[in-house]
């Protein structure tokens, strides 16, 4: 599969795409049940996901925590707004680093694509310092390696 791809929309918005070699259930399943994100969604190797919570349903809570083996962690949380199984998933999040940060409102859909899935993900942050902070991190290079491990892994 191709790496996934960025692109930015107005000055708050992030558009990544990405396509799957497997059914849109699969990867809805694999972006919402626990114990499967425990799995893939830990970045660069060297990282676990001790605590993993995944509430999908409207209300729902989210919350990860990555650690690795030199003391470093970090956590996420979120809120579900709604979601359409297995086509749709909206919330809103934020990074604790330790701080939190703004929060960062997500819609992300499966839509079949061949034999595959095509996955967007729109990202709308409060402003355009807040995306361009986030882009510096180098999130988009943990979220390939992540979705790479999603597929030998999971999928």
């Amino acid at each position: 599969m191709e790496p996934l791809k960025i692109r930015l929309e107005g000055d708050t918005q992030v558009v990544v795409t990405r396509r799957f070699a497997a059914k849109p259930e699969a990867v809805f399943r694999a972006h919402t049940e626990a114990e499967l994100i425990k799995q893939w969604m830990l970045g660069p190797d060297g990282w676990t996901m001790p605590e993993c919570i995944s509430e999908p349903f409207p209300g729902g809570k989210t919350k990860f925590v990555w650690a690795n083996d030199s003391g470093e962690s970090f956590s996420l949380t979120a809120e579900t707004i709604s979601i359409d199984p297995p086509h749709r998933i909206e919330h809103v999040e934020r990074m604790h680093l330790p701080d939190p940060t703004p929060d960062n409102h997500v819609v992300t859909t499966f839509e079949a694509d061949g034999d595959g899935t095509l996955m967007t993900m729109v990202m709308t942050l409060p402003n355009s310092e807040v995306r361009e902070m986030m882009l510096s991190t180098g999130m988009d290079q943990g979220m390939e390696i992540s979705y790479q491990r999603m597929e030998r892994v999971v999928l």
